[in-house]
Order: C-alpha cells, then sequence, then structure tokens
C-alpha cells in the first residue's frame, strides 16, 4: 500500500483503493490516538454524496465502535460542517468521508481534533504507521464498553444557523445562482442564501451518488455561467463536492478563480480594518498577478506550499487571518477552522451588498497573467520519477528559458491523485497551452499509465 495520506488527506480509488479494511484501521487508529483519556470519548462523522460513502461509513464506524468510542453520524453536509461540529459537541475527532474534488469513483477521509483544525502532517504520520502495520494490535472492547452509534438529525441546521449567525446584512434584492457541484452543499446552500433573503436559483443539486463532481461545480464552470446569463442573476457561486471551495461568475459571465476573490476580500479587509497584519497567506500556485495587487495595495504577502493543511500552517505562523488557494479554498480563521465554500459566499455577497458594487466592478481591482493548468495521468508508482528523468527536466528548463522574465512554469505531483500538474504562465495563452501540453505528453509518455 502506497502512502495513505496526501496534501488534502486520505483519498484513493473506493473499496478497491481506499479499501473497507482500510477505513476501519483508520477509525480504530484515531480512537486509539485521538481519544485516549476522554472520559466520554465521541467522534463526529460526516460525509458527501459519493456512492461509496455509506459502506466506508459502516467500515469506519466500526473501526472506532470496537475500541468503546461513540460514532455520531450527521449525514451529509459539508466539510466545514464537521470541523464545526466537532467543537459544538466536544467531541475528541471529527471524520469526514469525502474525495472533495475528484470523481465519484474516489473517496477518502479529512480528520479534525477537537479543536476544527485539520490534523497536522505528523498527527497524520503516526495514524498512517497504525493503519499500515498489519500487526498492530489493539484493545478490543465487548459488551456494554463498545461504542454506541448516535444519528444526529440536527447536526446539518446546526451548521446551516451557524452560518446564518455570523452574517449581518440581509441579500435583499440579490439574485444568485448557486452550483451545488451534486455534492455535500446540495442541501445546505439554499436554506443559508435563501435564509438571508437572497433570490437562489439551483443547479446540480439532485446528487445520485455519481454524478458529483461531474461536468459541474468549481471543475467546470459552463453550466454556471448560462444560468447567471440566462436567469440575469447578479452573480454565481460554484462549490466542488465537500463544500470547501468556491468560485464565482459576476453578472457578465466572468469568472472570479481563488486568486481573485481573494484579492476582493484583501481589499474589504484592509479597508474594514480587519486584515490582521495587513497580510494575507497564498501558495506557489497563485497568480503573479495577486503579488502585483499585493504590492499596488500594501498588503504583505507570505507564500506556503500547496494544499490547505500547509496555508493554515503559515496563517498560524504569519499571524493572519486570511489565505487561500488559486482552486478557490479560502481560510478566514477569525470565523473558522477550516475552508468554507458557503461561508465564502456568504462573504462575497456581504461586500457586495454594502458595497452597493456589482461584482465586476469588484474584479476589476486585479488583472490576471495568462496561466494554464493541465495535468499529465501517470501510473501511482511514477508520481515522484519525473524530477529524475532528463528529458522531461530538460524540456521544462527549455521551456522556461524561452519563457524569460515574463513567465514562470512549476511543475508538481497531486498529493491524493496520481497525476503531475503543470502550471505555466506567460504573455500569450497559446504558446503557454502549448508548453503544458507538451510537457504533459511527454510526462505521460514516460511514465503514464500505457
Amino acid at each position: 500500500m502506497e502512502r495513505l495520506f496526501g496534501t488534502d488527506g486520505a483519498r484513493g480509488v473506493a473499496v478497491t483503493g481506499f479499501t473497507c479494511e482500510t477505513a476501519m484501521r483508520l477509525g480504530r487508529a484515531v480512537a486509539s490516538v485521538m481519544c485516549a483519556g476522554s472520559e466520554k470519548p465521541k467522534i463526529i462523522v460526516g460525509l458527501d454524496t459519493r456512492v461509496s460513502g455509506d459502506v466506508l461509513q459502516a467500515a469506519l464506524v466500526s473501526g472506532i465502535c470496537s475500541l468503546g468510542v461513540d460514532a455520531v453520524l450527521v449525514g451529509v453536509v459539508p466539510t466545514a460542517a464537521v470541523s464545526y461540529l466537532v467543537q459544538k459537541n466536544s467531541a475528541c475527532a471529527g471524520i469526514m468521508i469525502t474525495a472533495g474534488i475528484s470523481d465519484y469513483r474516489y473517496n477518502g477521509m479529512k480528520i479534525f481534533g477537537a479543536d476544527g483544525f485539520r490534523i497536522d502532517r505528523d498527527a497524520e504520520e503516526q495514524l498512517e504507521m497504525l493503519v499500515m502495520n498489519e500487526q498492530q494490535q489493539y484493545e478490543l472492547k465487548d459488551g456494554d464498553e463498545i461504542g454506541h452509534i448516535y444519528y444526529d438529525k440536527d447536526g446539518q441546521w446546526d451548521y446551516i444557523r451557524h452560518i446564518l449567525k455570523m452574517v449581518d446584512t440581509d441579500y435583499n434584492g440579490i439574485k444568485v445562482a448557486i452550483d451545488c457541484a451534486n455534492g455535500a452543499a446540495s442541501e445546505c446552500a439554499g436554506k443559508i442564501f435563501r435564509g438571508l433573503g437572497a433570490t437562489a436559483v439551483l443547479i446540480n443539486d439532485l446528487p445520485d451518488g455519481k454524478n458529483i463532481n461531474h461536468n459541474c461545480g468549481t471543475l467546470q464552470l459552463d453550466g454556471l455561467v448560462r444560468t447567471v446569463i440566462d436567469e440575469h442573476c447578479d452573480l454565481g457561486l460554484a462549490f466542488d463536492g465537500d463544500g470547501a471551495r468556491c468560485y464565482a461568475v459576476d453578472e457578465q459571465g466572468r469568472v472570479l478563480d481563488g486568486d481573485k476573490l481573494m484579492a476582493v476580500f484583501a481589499a474589504y479587509m484592509q479597508f474594514r480594518k480587519t486584515l490582521k497584519n495587513n497580510s494575507c497567506v497564498v501558495t506557489k500556485m497563485s497568480n503573479s498577478g495577486f503579488y502585483k495587487f499585493a504590492r499596488q495595495a500594501g498588503i504583505v504577502i507570505t507564500t506556503s506550499k500547496v494544499g490547505g493543511m500547509n496555508v493554515i500552517k503559515e496563517m498560524k505562523r504569519s499571524g493572519s487571518n486570511l489565505g487561500g488557494e488559486q482552486s478557490g479554498n479560502i481560510f478566514f480563521l477569525d470565523d473558522a477552522n477550516t475552508c468554507d465554500g458557503l461561508l465564502v459566499g456568504t462573504k462575497l455577497l456581504t461586500i457586495m451588498k454594502r458595497s452597493e458594487s456589482k461584482l465586476s466592478d469588484l474584479g476589476k481591482m486585479i488583472t490576471l497573467n495568462p496561466q494554464i493548468l493541465v495535468s499529465a495521468r501517470v501510473k501511482s508508482e511514477n508520481k515522484k520519477r519525473w524530477r529524475d528523468n532528463s528529458e522531461i527536466t530538460d524540456i521544462i528548463m527549455q521551456y522556461s528559458e524561452k519563457l524569460g522574465a515574463d513567465g514562470r512554469i512549476y511543475v508538481r505531483e497531486s498529493g491524493t491523485e496520481p497525476l503531475v500538474r503543470i502550471m505555466i504562465e506567460g504573455k500569450k495563452t497559446g504558446v503557454i497551452t502549448e508548453y503544458a501540453k507538451k510537457i504533459a505528453e511527454t510526462i505521460e509518455r514516460i511514465y503514464g499509465e500505457t
């Protein structure tokens, strides 16, 4: 078995890759490590809409309860809800069964500590060692010491009310189209935005277990753009499968990715004097146009490695309360301990309402440079081998020299899927697209699945 945890939790092909046995072992490992010493140990468990969610939940819960720890099942909720409910219910841990932005064939788990933050890399490695050690022995419980399973039917509404309470502006007069990606936000999004007075037009909100992230959500915005235009909406919001990421579309159908949204939030928070240390955290994937915006605004930027866990770590170190990724993972540490796409959406509508601005006007504060992102599919065991192949490194260096000071190339392996991602910036879209495709083709020819 290869490494269990990547940049965004544990993940793999459901049942055959990320197996039921793995889920059970992980349940026991979390219960053993994170509930040690607790008098009334319990773990919050949520899931998104994937067809494999129920079977993996059953295996996970059997592992948890076999060590005498209670499992509190909150059903289909966004990942951020698990983070919140862990704190609200004084649980010792929370586990969200999800593969985020991946398609329905994948599933996995994100693990939260009692403080509502994702566990750090050291904690993940400790759990991973326990899961992968087939000789690991636990003191299994029997009789009345076996953990109980509780069904929290109010968990989703507790989270919804929590979001509603954080908003002090009504959205009357705003019409918003919302793409729920047929995922965890499908049951919450309408209740939140309509509850705040907005007129909400929902699309891709009918999950069937297999359509999560399929040609919708933050991965595919064409449907949301059409809905915004056809329904004469003021904006559109797109989430991913577990409701963690958020992209926006303005009233003219133009996309605001994570970098553009970060600029809107940073500028507004700076104006309101709520941007701590006048700083924010981004990753190496962020567009160079964001750095130019920040310099002109006098905002201090610190850069982390890719991945929400790394962004949070750097935010804590630098004392920033705003951080995010181009992919739409955005963190407001004053309000939540993880990224929450629905919270991001409410923040954006609040800015629009308070400033009486169209989203197209807010988006003009930043100009992004042309950027292309493509992925090369490889065998899992080959993800990191591209770094040692001279043909691949030579073509990357060759194209980097051609781009010169006007562009950059950043290549990295995915932490969750058998992919190598190639990001290129430059002045000409056609040129960088050609370069990215040729690098991807070279990687796939040498290390691909065929």
